[in-house]
This record gives structure tokens, C-alpha cells and sequence, in this order.
């Protein structure tokens, strides 16, 4: 398959005041297809949001590249929308113009970018509401007008920080099911980086384990051929479902045990 965007043997490090540099990555590769839905998944400081943030050209690694169609990365990554965990929403505008600002800072004329952002409210469930300001919304509907605020760019590739991380369980099952609802209408290459496995597992095409950092390594690479469409709530109690988790969580687990300083030799 066509690549949408590689990672070549990156390492990105960090500056230390009065010591030797900090390498938060360390060899990376990895190829996301067009059209093809990866996880990424780690323990905390594997370098999850690092990498995505190499995607982005957000910061510039220390040593390999990032290519978009086999052309070197050089700055902002212009053919991605970024989804963070916290959203971008400004609190003076409504959830009309918060979507329709990502038209209108690019040159689209006002009236076009209302239509067009009210018809992306639709498209993530809230007719009726682009009059409400973001304080007069949940925590679920906020990020959905954030969805749309980024989608209605038509990005090429889609990156996503734990977008639904702050979110109760039920609602992270909904937006899930609405994230891919929207994604198999025009398949983009997404790169999604989750702490939650069953997450990972539910929503990918392929799951990228990382491990513990520093000098954080891709690990485990495990396609993921569960059939498509999928219902996040009722992908995960199938028993091909649960086959994955237990593969992936036996490599996972790990990590997540060297991370809280855990020595897996010493446990029960």
C-alpha cells in the first residue's frame, strides 16, 4: 500500500541543562499507510506523543527523517489534523465559529465557512447546537465540535493525542463508534496515540507498541483483522477480540511494569 507517512530511524532528544542530551526516542521506524488506522500505545513516557509530534513537524528528530510520500518532512506537516487530548476550543466563540475558524484562517470566505461548519455539527451529532458556547457543553460534546474543527480541513492524515482520554467510559464508547462511522467514509491515514489497549485494539487496523523510555523503541507491530465496520461496544466481546488483548497485553505488560519500577522477576 502507498505510504501516507514514515518514520526512518528517528531519534528525538531534549536538551538537558548540565548534562548530556535526553533521548526520548530512539531508532523509531514506522510506516503508516493511506488509509490505514494505527494505534500507538505505551507506558507513560514511551515517547507516544513524541513521535506524533515528529508527525506533526512539531519538533524536528535528532537524527533519521519523516516523509510524506517519500519527500523528507521539512516544518509544520501541513497535511495533518491534529486531535488533542485537551481541545482547542476558544471560549468566546460558538460552536460555530470555533469549527468554521479552521476554514476562515485559511482564506474561505465567512458565510461559505458557517455553512460548511454547520453541516460538520451534523455530521458529528449536534444539529441544534451552534449557538452554545463551549461552557454550555459537555465534555462529550466538546469533543466533538474539536472533531469537526479539525476535520472540516480534510486533512490527509489524521493525528490524535488520546483525544478521548478525559472522557467517562460510556462517552469514549460513543465518540469511539463516531470516529470511525467518520473515518470509513473517506478512509484518511490516522496515527492514534491511546494509553487504553482495548481502545487501540477496537479502533486499528494495526497496533504499534512502544517501549518504556528513555531511549524508547517500537517493539510489537500486530495487525489487527477484525472485520470492518466495527461496534467498539460489541468488537470486545468476540473471541477473536479477546485473543488480541492477551497477545498484546503479554508484550505490554512489560513495559508497563518497568515503568512503575516494577521487576517482573520478583512477582508472584
Amino acid at each position: 500500500m502507498e505510504s501516507a507517512i514514515q518514520l526512518k530511524s528517528v531519534d528525538i532528544s531534549f536538551a538537558v541543562h548540565g548534562a548530556k542530551p535526553f533521548r526520548a526516542v530512539a531508532g523509531a521506524d514506522l510506516n503508516v499507510a493511506k488509509g490505514e488506522f494505527v494505534a500507538i500505545v505505551g507506558p507513560t513516557g514511551s515517547g507516544k506523543s513524541t513521535l506524533l509530534n515528529a508527525a506533526a513537524g512539531l519538533l524536528k528528530p535528532s537524527a533519521g527523517r519523516v516523509e510524506l510520500g517519500g519527500q523528507e518532512l521539512s516544518g509544520l506537516n501541513r497535511s495533518a489534523g491534529y486531535l488533542f487530548q485537551a481541545d482547542a476550543l476558544m471560549p468566546w466563540k460558538t460552536a460555530r465559529d470555533n469549527v468554521a475558524i479552521s476554514l476562515e484562517i485559511n482564506g474561505v470566505p465567512r458565510r461559505e465557512a458557517l455553512a460548511r461548519a454547520d453541516e460538520w455539527l451534523v455530521k458529528v451529532g449536534l444539529r441544534g447546537f451552534g449557538d452554545r458556547y463551549p461552557h454550555m457543553l459537555s465534555g462529550g460534546q466538546r469533543k466533538r465540535v474539536a472533531m469537526a474543527q479539525v476535520l472540516i480541513r480534510d486533512p490527509e492524515i489524521l493525528l490524535m493525542d488520546e483525544p478521548f482520554g478525559p472522557l467517562d467510559a460510556q462517552t469514549r464508547l460513543i465518540m469511539g463508534d463516531l470516529l470511525l462511522d467518520l473515518w470509513q467514509q473517506d478512509r484518511k491515514a490516522v496515527m492514534f496515540v491511546t494509553h487504553d489497549l482495548e481502545e487501540a485494539i477496537s479502533l486499528s487496523d494495526r497496533v504499534v507498541i512502544l517501549s518504556t523510555g528513555p531511549d524508547a523503541r517500537i517493539i510489537g507491530d500486530f495487525p489487527i483483522p477484525l472485520e470492518r465496520p466495527r461496534d467498539v461496544s460489541e468488537i470486545k466481546l468476540t473471541p477473536e477480540f479477546q485473543t488480541l488483548h492477551r497477545d498484546i497485553w503479554h508484550l505490554l505488560k512489560e513495559q508497563v511494569l518497568k515503568a512503575y519500577g516494577y521487576n517482573s522477576e520478583k512477582r508472584a
